[in-house]
């Protein structure tokens, strides 16, 4: 039997910014009425934390839940975690009208570090990145270029983003390429 490994092994680049791949990550997609108290309490039983609201990320002791849409969350563990996370949360959720979908080896994430990050991610994403509208905690989903893409902000100058494993390279090339030595704009 083969071992899972990330979409890109692990590989990084170093620039304006250090973009890295962030390795095998648990990630579930939970589809429900999230205000609904069974669908809190699957997502929050499984990360320790509490449930995002509408554009933000929220961490807990064993992980964080983002809010994707009025009905959907983003639960995120440890990669080794995500199929008891899904039992878990299915048990929760018992008959309400809900959807729970291990989606780890479908995606892969990326980590963009430095003080240059705000610059970096401007340069591909239609999102106001300026200090003051988008802060540590906030999500947003977007564009990265030619591809879907999840965003936020894990500290000042710290992004993570998600996008679908099949374009991860590209995904990679696209944030290696804004992160090039001699790119800077300055804008932030």
């Amino acid at each position: 039997m083969s071992e899972p490994v990330s979409a890109l092994s692990g590989s990084a680049f170093c620039g304006l910014v250090r973009v890295e791949d962030c390795g095998l990550k648990g990630m579930i997609t939970l589809r429900g009425d999230l205000s609904a108290a069974a669908v809190k309490k699957a997502a929050t039983g499984v990360t320790g934390g509490k449930m995002p609201s509408p554009l933000t990320i929220a961490s807990g002791k064993t992980g964080s839940i983002a809010w994707m849409s009025p009905d959907e969350a983003l639960v995120m563990c440890d990669y080794a975690d995500a199929g008891a996370a899904v039992g878990t949360m299915t048990t929760a959720l018992g008959t309400t009208h809900s959807l729970v979908v291990d989606v780890s080896d479908a995606r892969a994430q990326f980590r963009v570090t430095g003080p240059a990050a705000r610059e970096v991610m401007a340069k591909l994403c239609p999102v106001d990145f300026a200090p003051g509208s988008f802060e540590p905690g906030q999500f947003r989903r977007t564009r990265m270029a030619q591809i879907a893409a999840a965003v936020w902000m894990e500290d000042e100058n710290t992004f993570c983003v998600i996008c679908f494993r099949s374009v991860a390279e590209y995904a990679f090339t696209l944030l290696k390429t804004a992160a090039a030595s001699g790119s800077a704009v300055d804008v932030f």
